[in-house]
């Protein structure tokens, strides 16, 4: 199957594409729009600063086109900060404006908890979640959404107080967490969703 990944410039892409290959993907680097907006299967990672990586994607182009694939729920796959960009704010980039997908806002840990928050963490999905499973997966981030939006399900994590591991409509499902650092259980969760099936 082939899975078209966005090349955001502020990606770790080795991690993201040894972890396609492991599960029978042929995993194809695009910046292009068109490819964005009309792969089988797209892939959003993504690390780094909220801002900085949708000034990328305007510079790119692809802003408008990632907005109406997650939108119409086509089979789009967003990892760690590629979760943050669906929402419309960020306590991290004041004044930079996201994809507004969800709501959102991305908002801090706080309180006495070490951030970032580096290693693995409990994911309990929601009942009925189709692609998420119970399981335990690898998170690096700073930055987080409090609440899983109306209109879609997921799964949450606790760091401090519960906050969400990934969301999911249709074919689109949003990972916190890094799925490709996640053993068996994040790798499981890969090749449902390049197979499409769950």
């Amino acid at each position: 199957m082939k899975v078209h990944v966005v090349r955001t410039g502020v990606a770790n892409l080795a991690s993201v594409l040894a972890g396609l290959g492991r599960v029978g993907a042929e995993a194809v680097l695009t910046a292009a729009e068109e490819e964005v907006r009309h792969a089988d299967r797209l892939v959003l990672p993504g690390v780094g600063a909220f801002g900085a990586a949708m000034d990328e994607l305007v510079r790119l182009g692809l802003v408008d086109a990632l907005r109406e694939r997650v939108q119409a729920g086509r089979p789009t796959f967003t990892i760690c900060l590629g979760l943050q960009l669906l929402a419309r704010t960020s306590e991290e980039t004041p004044g930079a404006v996201g994809l507004g997908v969800i709501e959102g806002p991305v908002t801090r840990f706080t309180g006495a908890v070490r951030v970032p928050q580096m290693g693995w963490n409990e994911v309990v999905p929601e009942p009925g979640s189709r692609w998420i499973t119970p399981g335990f997966a690898y998170f690096a981030n700073t930055f987080k959404v409090d609440r899983i939006p109306a209109g879609w399900s997921g799964a949450l994590a606790d760091h401090g107080g519960p906050f969400v591991a990934a969301l999911e409509r249709g074919d689109v499902l949003a990972c916190q967490f890094h799925p490709e650092l996640s053993g068996p259980w994040g790798a499981a969760l890969m090749q449902r969703w390049v197979e499409g099936r769950c």
